[in-house]
């Protein structure tokens, strides 16, 4: 996809040129996959305020930057920053952003004395790329769509069952390996399985507990596919529900549906925390809600923007978030329904389809 690697360079570029920058400096492995298509463990980028990219990578990743960065000047070398700056066309006092906030202190004090070699001087990039990478192009909203089908499918297929005797870790390899088989990459991330009691722990790692009747049973889970992250929470339970545990998933779910309610371009990004808080707080338990509301999500499973009462930005549209509300009662239980979707200029587009129905598994 040389094109659309090309227009993300040529963003960045315009980027720099606001800036008063000759160049950016691009180490951090995803920015580099994002402005170079490159899915490689180790390698670098130069991008000038022109659109020029010149792109190493060491010994192993030969071939490979050549099938996936055939568009830039490629060169083959341990040392990145050097080789760079070697062979990068720029004014000898050129002004070079780097990635302050992804390189050790050591790596930016290694640039930093390269630079001097050459009279160029090092400026912080501040997050620039990360901000191109907010607002998805046609083929990450693709791809983000299709690691989201993935994911319900594998659900979908779990859901028949069985479920009781079963053990967390029982059932999160069985959910990983439905989403290998409908086509996943990877999974995004570790897979939460937690049930009964471990259900209230919010990020609680699937054991050996085995599943009894009565049990609510929270999944959160999600496949990978072409480098891109689906997110998803669906909260069930075994056997008939208790008036307790209906109360806390209606409440969730009539947060979760506010909060997507929210999730409209130009919308200030605090509100989409603050209205899905308001309806945990008139249902009596928003002190049981301890985690974050929701994120970006792309080839990071957590990436910006950050939903939160302090962003003070709006909603822009194409940006894919996730929310996902819960109630955590320590000891009993908790629920958390999460959806990931893509905000628009009206309704947003939700891509983790699966039904949000608090259902009884048996």
């Amino acid at each position: 996809m040389p094109d659309v690697h090309a227009d993300r360079r040529s963003r960045l570029a315009e980027n720099l040129q606001q800036r008063e920058l000759d160049a950016a400096l691009i180490s951090d492995l995803v920015n580099l996959r994002y402005l170079t298509g490159f899915t490689g463990s180790n390698g670098a980028v130069l991008v000038t305020a022109a659109a020029v990219a010149t792109f190493v990578s060491d010994g192993r990743y030969r071939d490979q930057a050549t099938a996936e960065c055939p568009d830039v000047d490629r060169h083959t070398d341990r040392d990145l920053f050097g080789t760079l700056l070697t062979h990068a066309e720029l004014p000898g006092d050129a002004r070079i952003g780097v990635e302050t906030h992804a390189l050790s202190v050591d790596e930016y004090e290694t640039v930093v004395g390269l630079m001097g070699e050459r009279a160029f001087s090092a400026s912080s990039l501040r997050r620039a790329v990360e901000e191109l990478r907010v607002v998805k192009d046609d083929v990450e909203i693709t791809a983000l769509a299709r690691a989201c089908e993935i994911s319900t499918q594998a659900l979908a297929g779990l859901l028949d069952g069985p479920f009781a005797g079963r053990t967390e870790r029982e059932i999160a390899r069985d959910l990983e390996w439905r989403m290998f088989e409908h086509g996943a990459e990877a999974v995004g991330f570790d897979t939460i399985v937690a049930s009964g009691p471990n259900a209230a722990i919010p990020h609680h790692s699937p054991g050996d507990r085995r599943l009894e009747g009565g049990d609510l049973l929270k999944i959160d889970f999600g496949a990978r596919y072409d480098g891109y992250h689906a997110d998803c929470t669906r909260t069930m339970v075994l056997g008939p529900p208790a008036d307790w545990q209906r109360e806390i998933h209606a409440a969730v779910r009539d947060a979760q549906q506010a909060g997507v309610d929210a999730l409209v371009a130009g919308k200030p990004v605090a509100d989409a925390d603050t209205i899905p808080r308001d309806v945990l707080d008139e249902a009596g338990y928003l002190e049981a809600f301890t985690t974050g509301i929701g994120h970006g999500v792309g080839l990071m499973i957590h990436e910006d923007p950050f939903i939160r009462k302090e962003n003070t930005g709006t909603l822009l549209a194409r940006t894919p978030l996730t929310m996902e509300p819960g109630i955590y009662l320590p000891g009993r239980g908790g629920v958390r329904i999460e959806d990931t979707l893509v905000v628009e200029h009206g309704d947003p587009t939700v891509l983790t389809t699966a039904t949000k129905d608090l259902v009884e598994l048996g």
